[in-house]
């Protein structure tokens, strides 16, 4: 098996700062066993999102406290960044025989012939690209990438890329702000670190401190549209002044992350692509040309879409797939 990645590390939307905090994906919620299972597999160390306190609630007119919180549910993070999942996914494909993760290698095309697919791939730093030879492609890529970002040969069924044309990317339109502290002081005020805003320029912020609140620190989504230029940092300072006091004015580092600017991630005009209920959609549900392209982005999931588990049940469903077609056939996957 041969994974290629067309960015310099694993994980894309699972991305940590070198301290774990999570410029991405950071939870994963009771009952979600995939992801739970493959914790308790490698050994990573997990805490629950912190809850205790009262929650802001940004009004236009004013920051108001909310008695309790009713913001947050009972979660889990990673505590040393989300990305140490795929981490250790990596090393244990890096670790198989006949396993090769294959960096800064760029999928430009895919071609189904009468007896597999060639893969056209162009690598960072090689003028030419090469092909590979496969029996099955799976697309990890969110469809509305994929199909602007991939040729196909033969085409793509209409159906299925009008659908993918309108599927959202999850966190493609949104700018994460991860503001680190030297200390959880919103918790010695008896606040939980949540909040909503009608104001903005985040629409929600969360605790998103290791454990024992070590790195402290807050992390916030703010929505972006076509119209709205990057997120102004001194917009974010203000926010979090008037929600949690002055001391939210100076963080040690305040990092905004605009996903919209990855190209790896988001097509061109991503925050006008808005149909969710393209997430999960039958188009996706069963492999395509010839039974050898399968589907495998979070958005593809018809459970958990969006989160890391619905990514889990996407490989898993085109894992099954070609397993049965790998039997029907008798060649090797």
């Amino acid at each position: 098996m041969t994974v290629l990645e067309a960015r310099g590390r694993t994980g894309g939307r699972l991305a940590s700062k070198g301290d774990g905090l999570d410029l991405g994906a950071s939870w994963y919620w009771p009952g979600e066993h995939r992801v739970a299972a493959l914790v308790d597999e490698f050994g990573i160390d997990v805490h629950d999102h912190f809850l205790v306190g009262d929650a802001m609630y940004d009004d236009p007119a004013a920051a108001v406290r909310l008695d309790g919180n009713p913001i947050d549910v009972a979660s889990f993070r990673f505590s040393t960044g989300a990305d140490s999942l795929t981490d250790a996914l990596h090393n244990r494909l890096e670790s198989h025989d006949h396993s090769d993760v294959r960096l800064d290698s760029h999928v430009q095309s895919v071609r189904v012939h009468s007896s597999g697919v060639a893969v056209g791939v162009e690598t960072n730093g090689n003028a030419g690209a090469e092909e590979l030879d496969a029996d099955h492609v799976v697309i990890a890529l969110p469809p509305a990438l994929a199909t602007s970002a991939i040729r196909f040969e033969p085409a793509l069924p209409s159906d299925l890329v009008a659908v993918a044309e309108r599927t959202p990317v999850w966190m493609g339109a949104i700018t994460k702000v991860v503001a680190r502290y030297a200390s959880a002081f919103w918790r010695e005020r008896g606040l939980s670190g949540s909040a909503v805003s009608h104001r903005g320029p985040m629409r929600e912020i969360h605790d998103l401190s290791g454990p024992g609140a070590e790195p402290a620190a807050l992390f916030g989504f703010a929505s972006t549209t076509a119209s709205s230029g990057p997120v102004n940092d001194g917009d974010v300072r203000d926010q979090l002044v008037r929600l949690f006091g002055p001391e939210a004015a100076t963080p040690l580092e305040l990092t905004l992350t605009d996903w919209r600017t990855e190209p790896l991630t988001s097509p061109s005009g991503v925050e006008e692509i808005t149909d969710y209920s393209t997430f999960g959609h039958r188009v996706f549900q069963g492999p395509t040309l010839s039974g050898r392209v399968h589907w495998t982005s979070t958005e593809t999931a018809p459970v958990a879409a969006g989160h890391i588990e619905g990514a889990l049940a996407a490989a898993e469903r085109a894992a099954t797939h070609i397993a049965e077609h790998t039997n029907q056939s008798g060649a090797p996957a």
